[in-house]
Formats: C-alpha cells, sequence, structure tokens
C-alpha cells in the first residue's frame, strides 16, 4: 500500500520503519492541507495528527484511499460521514496517555496555584521579592471533574492523593467507580455552583461544542479555575474573556484553544479569512488569552512524552498492519 504520514518528527520516522519493506511510505512533517493533498494523491493510507485538515474537500483529492489512521485518540478533525459513504475505514488510538494527560491537568494546576510562571520569570530576572505572589492549597479544595472516562478517572486519583474533595459530572455515570475512587457523581449544575477548579475531559461533538459559555460561567464559584486539556472547543472563548474580566474566573490553565489550529499556521490566516472558515473573533480572543498573566497556556503537550509518543506510534503501526491483514482495529464511526 501506500502510505502517506503527516506530521512527523525526524526521530518519530523510525517507527514507520517495518512498514518499509513491504509498503511504500512517504512522510512530511507538515500537517494534510488542501495546497499539498495534491503530492499525496495516490495515497491509499493516510496517518496524521490533530492538525491536519481530513475534511472532505481535501479527502477529495484521494481517489484510491481506503484507511485513515489517526495518531490520536479525538477524530473531530476528519469527516467520517464523507469516509463512511465512500468505505473509508479510520481507526485511532484509543489509550496511549491517561496518566499523561492527567499529570499535565497538575502541571497547569500547580503553575496556577503557585504561580510558578510569574516566580520563574521574576527570579530570572534577579528579583527574589515574594510580592504578588501568594498561591493556595490545593487541599481541601473541591474539584470538579467534567468526565469520567479514562482520563478523568487518572484526574481523580492525583486528586484524591491532594486530599481534594471531587465531585463529577458523566452522561453515564460509574457509581461503583465514584465508590472504588472516593468521589460523587453530581448534576452539571450543582458541579457548576460547588467546584473551586473545574477540568475538561470530554470529546469535541457537536453536543459538547461550547459546553462551558456565558449560561456556565454565571453559575460558577467567583474566583474558579478552569483547566482544559480536552478541545478548544468545549469552551466558548469570548465568554471566557468577559468572566476573566468580571472577575468570575480567577485563572486559567489550558493546553488547548478553539482556533489553535489557525495560530498555530499564521501564515495561513488571511486565506483563511477570505474562505472563511475561522472565527476572526475567536482568533483574536485566543490571542489575547496568550497574554493574560493569570492564564497559562501549553502548546497542546499534554500528550507528549517519550512514552505516551512512543505508544501511539506502536498502537498507530498496529492500526496499519492490522488493516493490510484484514483485521482492522480500533475503527471508529462505524454505522450502528
Amino acid at each position: 500500500m501506500k502510505i502517506a504520514v503527516f506530521e512527523v518528527e525526524h526521530w518519530e520516522r523510525e517507527a514507520f520503519k517495518e512498514l518499509g519493506s513491504e509498503h511504500e511510505v512517504r512522510f512530511s512533517n507538515k500537517p494534510l492541507r488542501a495546497s499539498n493533498a495534491n503530492r499525496y494523491a495516490s495515497a491509499e493510507v493516510l496517518s496524521p495528527f490533530i492538525y491536519s485538515d481530513l475534511s472532505s474537500t481535501v479527502l477529495q483529492q484521494f481517489r484510491h484511499l481506503k484507511l485513515i489512521a489517526t495518531r490520536s485518540t479525538g477524530f473531530d478533525h476528519i469527516d467520517i460521514d464523507y469516509c463512511q459513504k465512500r468505505g473509508i475505514t479510520v481507526c485511532n488510538v484509543p489509550v496511549y496517555g491517561e496518566n499523561t494527560v492527567a499529570e499535565h491537568v497538575f502541571a497547569l494546576l500547580l503553575a496556577i496555584s503557585h504561580k510558578i510562571c510569574e516566580a520563574v520569570e521574576r527570579t530570572r530576572r534577579g528579583d527574589f521579592s515574594q510580592q504578588g505572589l501568594q498561591g493556595f492549597d490545593l487541599r481541601g479544595k473541591t474539584l470538579g471533574v467534567i468526565g469520567t472516562g479514562n482520563i478523568g478517572q487518572c484526574v481523580i486519583e492525583i486528586a484524591r492523593g491532594f486530599r481534594m474533595e471531587v465531585l463529577a459530572f458523566d452522561v453515564r455515570p460509574d457509581e461503583k467507580l465514584a465508590s472504588e475512587l472516593g468521589f460523587r457523581y453530581v448534576a452539571m449544575e450543582e458541579l457548576l455552583r460547588t467546584a473551586d477548579i473545574i477540568t475538561l475531559h470530554v470529546p469535541a461533538t457537536p453536543k459538547t461544542h461550547h459546553l462551558i459559555s456565558t449560561k456556565e460561567f454565571a453559575r460558577m464559584k467567583k474566583g474558579v479555575v478552569l483547566i482544559n486539556t480536552a478541545r478548544g472547543s468545549l469552551v466558548d472563548t469570548q465568554a471566557l474573556l468577559h468572566a476573566i474580566a468580571d472577575g468570575k474566573v480567577g485563572a486559567v490553565g489550558l493546553d488547548v484553544l478553539h482556533e489553535e489550529p489557525t495560530i498555530r499556521e499564521e501564515a495561513e490566516l488571511l486565506r483563511s479569512v477570505y474562505r472563511e472558515q475561522h472565527d476572526l473573533q475567536d482568533i483574536l480572543a485566543d490571542h489575547i488569552l496568550l497574554r493574560l498573566r493569570n492564564i497559562v497556556i501549553t502548546p497542546h503537550s499534554a500528550f507528549n512524552t517519550r512514552e505516551a509518543v512512543q505508544r501511539i506510534l506502536d498502537t498507530t503501526m498496529d492500526n496499519i498492519m492490522a488493516f493490510s491483514q484484514e483485521k482492522p482495529q480500533n475503527v471508529v464511526g462505524v454505522r450502528g
């Protein structure tokens, strides 16, 4: 098969070496875009990360496409309906780093609670003053976890280690899990009203788009801390900026932004404006967030540890090999 791998670093290419004996493999360190798709149009297999454009407009250029093996758990960057209509199999990496992302949640939270970024910046300037650096303890605080899948469960386990109280919301509550891990399921409204810190762990779907918006912020405690390592579309950026300005939200830890791919690809900004595929207000809001001192933002790197990335590569390889042997695995978006 002809395989095209996108958004791949040089060292990651080694993981695909085994495929080279039986298949033709091409690599690109750039995301797949409409502008470069024609170079790989003969591909039967695509392996992108999350910043590639796998809309129907782009996928139409691949007349021989049989498989998309995304190197991610989420697949909201792929037009699943188009793939189903065309008989294109889509596979993901369902589990690779639940503990990895959960640890990053607390990296963001501790950076906020101890004002680590400002403290480091200040001491690098030779300023050892304590003024303005007073933080807060996690012990005794109430953590609201929205989504108790694999990552959410790991977050809860870590939170209990910090002796935090934990409330959770999930569309499919698991009372046995709650008993085992020592947390309580509550309605969304109670979680929003009660939690000192709220962390999001749900996928990006039409139902979860702007899950946290003006109405939800209004129900939160004054000075609440919001953590989002899931998907940028879960939070209404405009509403978030208003909540920060009003003091409703005291601090934010983000590993994802609503218009993150566009910000990463600033060179395409003018073209995207004319295509009207992106919301300029959200792009501007994201840039404002990047500059606020009570916001800690990382570049969608929560997954990025040696161990987690290796698991992603291993599972992707297995997905491609299984498909080539007519035994597809980790298939997503199957009509039921």
